[in-house]
C-alpha cells in the first residue's frame, strides 16, 4: 500500500473543516479522506500550526517550502515523492493511490453535510 502524507497549512483543528467561514476545498477533502480511510488508505496529516517540527524534518516539503513559501501548501506526498502542491486531492486521486473504484460513501455524505454546519468537534464548537 502507497504512504500518503498530507501536510496542511496552520489550521484551527487538524481537519480544518471548523468554525463558521469554513474553506470548500477543505470539506470536500475531509469527506473524501473518510471515504479512502473507510476502504483502506491510510493517510497522515500534519498541521503547520501544530506540528512545524515534521515540516522542517521533510527534505521534500522543506525544500518546497523554501522555494515557493507557505503558498505551496497544502502538500501531498505519495511514498515520499510530492504528488500535490497548492491545493488537495480529490477523490479521483486517492482511488488511484488504493487501486479501487471511485465510487461514493453513504458516510462521506454524512461528513460532508456536518462539516457544512461547521460541526467538526462534538457540539459543534471549534477544536
Amino acid at each position: 500500500m502507497k504512504k500518503i502524507q498530507v501536510f496542511d497549512p496552520a489550521l484551527c483543528c487538524s481537519s480544518g473543516v471548523c468554525g463558521t467561514d469554513v474553506d470548500q476545498a477543505l470539506v470536500s477533502f475531509s469527506a473524501d479522506l473518510d471515504w479512502a480511510r473507510q476502504n483502506g488508505l491510510l493517510v497522515e496529516r500534519f498541521n503547520l500550526a501544530q506540528q512545524p517540527m515534521v515540516f522542517a524534518e521533510n527534505e521534500a516539503v522543506k525544500g518546497l517550502l523554501a522555494r515557493s513559501g507557505e503558498s505551496a501548501l497544502p502538500i501531498t506526498l505519495v511514498d515520499g515523492e510530492i504528488a500535490y502542491a497548492g491545493r488537495y486531492p480529490v477523490r479521483e486521486d486517492l482511488a488511484r493511490w488504493l487501486d479501487t473504484p471511485n465510487t461514493a460513501s453513504p458516510s462521506a455524505e454524512t461528513s460532508t453535510a456536518a462539516a457544512k454546519t461547521g460541526a467538526c468537534c462534538a457540539g459543534g464548537a471549534c477544536c
